[in-house]
């Protein structure tokens, strides 16, 4: 073997054992890409991840965190994580104190992908709220670590993740258009054109967030030039580890995302808290959501600092708000129950008496062991007059023993 021919050799060989000691995640095989099935509800995306070689379980593919979470101690023990320090994070409302243990090397499967010395926040307190808005069971979120080394192409009409080598995506891919992306503190942030109702246009950072279920998102602190709509209603507008989130929401003329415009968006403000001095500090107006996103095709290239973007088949869809005036929730547990979480003043679920708490049992004459979570919204954002018949369940002084049924028919109205 000559001199040269080692060298190359041993450089290769240095560079294999280098990128199996960084963190990230990897190919399996020595492929140029690897599909990922995934399961979506309103457009979030859920992948099984097994831990260390243990059962798989539903997490959450989230752009807007930095690092993975497990949602549960309990649950962490029973995986047999081992723990190397606890820290305190503050939750998204800026004010909520949550302790976790650090879990700092772990391997996380997802198939053809794998996550090698992947640190993990496990929660010390159980949160598993978010299966009540989504649906289904989650149990952790999955951040920066996924997208650090690898483009990645997120196929929302097929419910697909492309996961590539570095430098093995072609990049004047077809019908994509591309975007300079600044990826900071673990984010991706793009730059996008917002007409307003009634204010000035708007040039606005905004932030990726895939684990976020809102359309658009802007923060009314952070800039003057961020102004209300005409119409709006006061709402829940998510389910975050520091609690649920409270706001406006109304809608803007319209987004544009590299010249693709979107018109009559929903868009969320929600109030300020004392978080909002981080966002202020990141320079960011605000975060495009799975209710955007999820009418696309991206591809995320943070090592390029590069986003591309085109149309998904729902791109042009009316975005439709609910219409029955309840904030529809699931019990989190194995079972099909769903209970009314907030029901807004004036809507026609308020006016047919319905109240916070009562639980749903059945839908058009459907019993809710037969629904999903996502054909739930999809009916009460369907049509306007639309009726819907209601067979509910008040508990009387939170005695699951003492009840009344009730049957009762709203007609879906537009509130925004």
């Amino acid at each position: 073997m000559t001199l040269r021919k080692s060298l190359i050799f041993a450089f290769c060989l240095l560079a294999l054992q280098t990128k199996a000691q960084v963190p990230g995640f990897f190919l399996k095989e020595d492929v140029k890409k690897a599909k990922i099935p995934f399961y979506s509800s309103n457009s979030l995306i859920i992948l099984p991840v097994s831990i260390n070689g243990n059962y798989a379980l539903n997490f959450l593919i989230d752009t807007g965190v930095k690092s993975n979470l497990l949602f549960s101690k309990k649950l962490g023990d029973a995986l047999g994580l081992e723990y190397s320090r606890r820290l305190n994070i503050v939750g998204a409302d800026g004010a909520t104190s949550i302790w976790a243990q650090v879990s700092a090397i772990n391997t996380l499967d997802l198939g053809p992908v794998e996550g090698k010395l992947q640190s993990l926040l496990v929660l010390e307190e159980d949160f598993f709220e978010l299966e009540s808005v989504i649906g289904v069971p989650v149990y952790g979120i999955i951040g920066y670590e996924f997208f650090k080394h690898n483009p990645v192409k997120i196929n929302y009409d097929e419910g697909m993740i492309e996961f590539y080598e570095p430098g093995s995506l072609k990049w004047r891919s077809p019908f994509y258009r591309k975007l300079n992306m600044a990826v900071e503190d673990g984010k991706a942030y793009i730059q996008a054109k917002v007409r307003q109702k009634n204010g000035p246009k708007l040039e606005a950072k905004l932030l990726i967030d895939t684990g976020a279920n809102h359309g658009l998102l802007l923060n009314k602190e952070t800039s003057t030039d961020i102004t209300m709509p005409p119409v709006f209603i006061e709402s829940e507008l998510g389910q975050s580890l520091g609690g649920v989130l409270y706001g406006f929401i109304g809608r803007v003329d319209a987004l544009s995302i590299a010249g693709l415009t979107m018109r009559e968006v929903l868009t969320s403000f929600p109030e300020e808290t004392s978080y909002s001095s981080v966002i202020k500090a990141s320079g960011r107006r605000g975060s495009l959501g799975s209710e955007v996103l999820g009418r696309t095709r991206m591809i995320l290239d943070y090592p390029r600092n590069t986003f591309l973007i085109r149309k998904g088949t729902t791109f042009y869809n009316p975005f439709e708000f609910d219409m029955s005036g309840m904030v529809v929730k699931k019990v989190p547990n194995d079972e099909n129950r769903f209970y009314v979480g907030e029901v807004r003043e004036g809507s026609p679920a308020y006016k047919s008496g319905v109240l916070p708490y009562d639980e749903i049992l059945s839908i058009n004459k459907i019993p809710m062991f037969i629904w999903e979570m996502t054909d739930v919204f999809k009916l009460f954002r369907s049509e306007e007059g639309k009726e819907v018949q209601l067979e509910m369940r008040r508990y009387i002084n939170n005695d699951l023993t003492n009840y009344s049924d009730y049957k009762v028919s709203i007609y879906l109205k537009k509130q925004i």
